[in-house]
């Protein structure tokens, strides 16, 4: 079954993991989506291949593979004239050119807006940055660390008081990936916008932007109470008038979760499932009022009983509980869920198993095809352009293609 965006050519002019991811996405959907990286060195993130206890050795490189998964990839220096005419070439026959680049680097390359669509009037011109597009530091880059995670809210608002420092991101690309799904989406929109009306578009997404609507809700309850959210201190039970809304420690140290907003509809119910039928009846949570008063005792009683079996019991006692319930599973633990296997959710790509984009059309998942290697497509791609091969030979001899 073909994606939505069959047909659909996507030229990518693009670093690292934000840009590439949203060429991820749109290659998930169908589209072919064409790398260009620099003839000699690639893209840096190819070299990527420490990442906290992780070395990776040899190919493929997850590092790469995430990001890249399904693209072709062209070797091009568009620093030389045959270069730049290159990239243009194929820009004629692309619906979406999608770039990471700083507007100094934009300009200096020649592949600025007026550039691109001096050669392709109709193309939508998808830009990623850390900064957005205006303001005095538009000019500046950035990582998901900086302009994400940091400027965006997130760090301050996840890291309790009274912590030394400040806590980390939970992996690398956690806000490339998601700002990299915002701009895909932003193409789609772009691309029926186009198809509808005939005109096209430029679509910007930041990594500071996608930082703060990740944070929206917050933010919106910090901008009407004045005051910053301040995250709990680890241990402390999630919902202060709710003990059917937090976290608890099962026997063999791992922890579940509980989120029943409405805890008078589901307190009999979980009750039972603990072996303590009795307490569906105690006057202390008789209903929202009587559960909000006696939170402390409720708690008490879950973490005792929880306590005394492992998550696997619980898992298959669980399993006919009525109300919103989760394992908590780190990002080995996950590869093994059912449910997440069952959707698909994880898919191998090669030799790798990476996690499919988000978004599923008529209830399947996208094949998931593995990343390029350097330059891999590059003679292929400008036979489909036309050029013959003297001129690809010319090219190579230039150094203007790898």
């Amino acid at each position: 079954m073909s994606g939505p965006l069959a047909g659909i050519k996507v030229l990518e002019v693009a670093m690292y993991g934000f840009v590439p991811s949203a060429g991820a996405v749109l290659s998930d959907w169908g589209a072919d989506v064409v790398k260009v990286e620099h003839a000699v060195s690639g893209d840096p993130q190819r070299g990527l291949r420490r990442v906290g206890a992780f070395t990776v050795e040899g190919d493929p490189n997850p590092n790469v593979e995430h990001a890249n998964r399904g693209k072709r990839s062209i070797g091009i220096d568009m620093s030389v004239a045959e270069g730049r005419e290159v990239i243009l070439e194929l820009a004629k026959g692309a619906d979406v050119f999608l770039t990471s680049f700083l507007p100094s680097a934009r300009s200096k390359f020649g592949i600025d807006i007026d550039d691109i669509r001096a050669v392709n009037p109709s193309i939508v011109y998808a830009r990623g940055s850390a900064l957005g597009p205006r303001g005095t530091e538009s000019v500046r880059g950035g990582y998901d660390m900086t302009a994400f995670w940091c400027r965006g809210g997130v760090a301050a608002t996840i890291t309790p008081p009274d912590t030394d420092g400040m806590i980390q991101p939970p992996g690398p690309a956690f806000g490339d990936t998601i700002s990299g799904t915002n701009l895909a989406g932003g193409i789609a929109a772009a691309l029926l916008k186009r198809e509808r009306t005939g005109e096209t578009s430029v679509v910007d997404v930041s990594l500071l932007g996608s930082g703060l609507w990740a944070l929206g809700h917050t933010i919106a309850l910090s901008a009407h109470g004045k005051q910053p959210m301040v995250a709990p201190k680890p241990g402390t039970h999630g919902a202060p008038t709710n003990p059917l809304s937090g976290l608890y420690a099962t026997a063999d140290g791992r922890f579940l979760s509980f989120v029943m907003l409405q805890p008078a509809k589901f307190w009999a119910d979980v009750v039972r499932h603990i072996d303590r039928p009795e307490l569906a009846d105690d006057p202390r949570f008789a209903d929202a009022a009587a559960i909000a008063e006696n939170t402390a005792a409720g708690v008490a009683i879950l973490r005792e009983a929880i306590g005394a079996r492992s998550l696997a019991e619980w898992t298959e006692r669980f399993a006919t509980l009525a109300g919103p319930w989760a394992p908590v599973q780190d990002s080995q633990q996950l590869l093994s869920d059912g449910q997440i296997r069952a959707n698909e959710y994880v898919l191998p790509a090669g030799e790798l198993q990476l996690v499919s984009s988000p978004v599923q059309f008529d209830v399947a998942a996208p094949e998931l095809r593995p990343g390029p290697e350097f330059a891999a497509q590059t003679e292929e791609v400008l036979l489909e352009l036309g050029f013959d091969w003297d001129r690809i030979i010319a090219l190579k001899t230039a150094g203007a293609v790898s």
